[in-house]
């Protein structure tokens, strides 16, 4: 009947529920069964339990009423790639890897970025599908009620150039005091038509960990090179928190040009080259 071994159960009347679960293309009549199943109980609200892949009509309308899903918690970092998180997901919840990339790609265009950094309260039994789906619900909700709270509607192209701003500001800010002035240095170097020439650009995907070297600097000839190629890279870079969202909507008056980590392990900013190499040498 499923292939999960747990079943969303939206809010609504009995008929509502039967008619969403049939829907869904759930092995139900419409018409006979919310009354068995109002003499079962109604049904719980979210995610329910189901377990056993073959069941009579009976044992799966009682499960319905009376078999909420065990949780599992689990968190996505802000400036964490999809790519570990769905790592984290496989492994957490006996999934394949592949299926779940693979369901992502088939669910949002979106290559990262989207997917919100959050902590999550996932049912357990969970299938690939499923998984993608409940997460790429919880995003679209999430960035339409924040871009709709900024600017009153939400608008695609602008929240796109918002969102892979923000992902380098998630990368490159030491913390969140910084991200506006961060933001401040892109939005500065792009009006001058310079190269951003960020690290953090190359922490994408399977590399969010990766040192960034000269060499690999040198030798990396994908969009996201920053070094390579001027502009801001086609795709957001990593998850982004909603403090760097703001950062890149709103970002600091500076005429920050440059910056470099220092011994505090926050970033000192300058205006020009000189004193960024000062500052590097200090």
């Amino acid at each position: 009947m499923v292939s999960s071994s747990v079943a969303f159960v939206p809010q609504g009347s009995i008929g509502q529920i039967i008619a969403y679960m049939v829907d869904k293309n759930f092995d139900l009549y419409e018409k006979t069964d919310k009354y068995l199943l109002a003499m079962i109980g109604k049904p719980q609200s979210g995610w329910v339990s189901i377990k056993d892949r073959v069941l009579t009509r009976g044992d799966f309308l009682y499960k319905l009423s009376h078999s909420k899903a065990p949780l599992k918690v689990v968190t996505y970092i802000p400036g964490e790639t999809k790519e570990l998180f769905m790592v984290q997901l496989a492994l957490d919840f006996d999934l394949s890897y592949e299926k779940l990339l693979q369901e992502y790609t088939q669910a949002t265009p979106y290559i990262d970025g989207f997917l919100v950094p959050d902590t999550y309260y996932i049912p357990i039994g969970m299938n690939e599908k499923d998984m993608i789906h409940f997460l790429v619900l919880h995003a679209k909700k999430y960035h339409q009620e924040v871009f709709e709270k900024i600017f009153g509607e939400f608008n695609e192209a602008k929240w796109y150039k918002f969102i892979t701003i923000a992902s380098i500001i998630q990368k490159e800010a030491a913390n969140n005091d910084e991200m506006p002035i961060v933001s401040s240095v892109i939005y500065n170097r792009l009006k001058k038509d310079m190269k951003l020439q960020m690290d953090g650009t190359l922490n994408y995907g399977q590399y969010s960990h990766v040192k960034v070297t000269a060499q690999r600097i040198k030798e990396d000839t994908s969009v996201y090179n920053t070094y390579l190629h001027k502009g801001l890279p086609p795709y957001p870079i990593c998850a982004v928190s909603k403090e760097a969202i703001i950062a890149a909507i709103f970002p600091k008056n500076t005429n920050y040009l440059y910056f470099v980590k220092n011994k505090s392990g926050e970033h000192t900013f300058s205006q020009n080259y000189e004193t960024h190499l000062q500052n590097i040498k200090n």
